[in-house]
């Protein structure tokens, strides 16, 4: 991609590495107040959201951010008829580089908030992954943030082994072990 876009993506996972419960379902034990008003600066200054049909910010502004809804519903890309400024996008119809032309997004930050299909689809163009991770959380048969996570592979691993280091460690929440992981190339 030409310009100086800059891809990041940003999670809060459990302790375990998940995103979601079995249903695909963020549970109440991953929402933090100090998680989301992390979230909500990043996202107010991203030119673009990119994430799946169940992610997504559910904040005051929402409605107010441009964004990339991942599925298989359109052939390429179209404008959601039920939604301010989303648009609906199927990776397998056009790519990401043609779709961010098409919307002028030409610079600054686009930000995959999730899920797994997303996370993943990025994963070797992430300039930034800004993980945030819920020490005391645990969700057993979860669903992962990153598919390669499981079977004794941590999200960790999998960043390293796409090439992201870890920059910088930040505690937002001590007493719910609640710490904002900054990965980069």
């Amino acid at each position: 991609m030409t310009g100086s876009i800059r891809l990041e993506g940003y999670a809060i996972v459990s302790a375990n590495g998940m995103i979601a419960d079995s249903d695909c379902l963020m549970p109440n034990s991953l929402k933090f107040e100090a998680d989301q008003e992390f979230l909500e600066s990043s996202l107010d200054k991203a030119e673009l959201l990119v994430h799946g049909r169940k992610s997504h910010e559910c904040q005051a502004a929402s409605h107010l951010r441009k964004r990339l809804l991942m599925t298989r519903c359109v052939t390429t890309f179209e404008l959601d008829p039920s939604a301010q400024n989303v648009w609906l996008w199927n990776p397998a119809g056009i790519s990401f580089d043609n779709v961010c032309r098409e919307l002028g997004v030409t610079e600054g930050v686009v930000a995959i908030i999730g899920g797994t299909a997303a996370y993943d689809m990025f994963l070797d163009r992430y300039s930034a992954f800004h993980l945030c991770k819920a020490g005391k959380v645990h969700i057993p048969d979860g669903t992962p943030v990153l598919s390669g996570v499981g079977e004794g592979r941590t999200t960790d691993d999998v960043l390293r082994e796409a090439g992201l280091s870890p920059s910088f460690t930040r505690l937002l929440d001590p007493e719910q072990e609640l710490t904002h992981e900054c990965w980069s190339r």
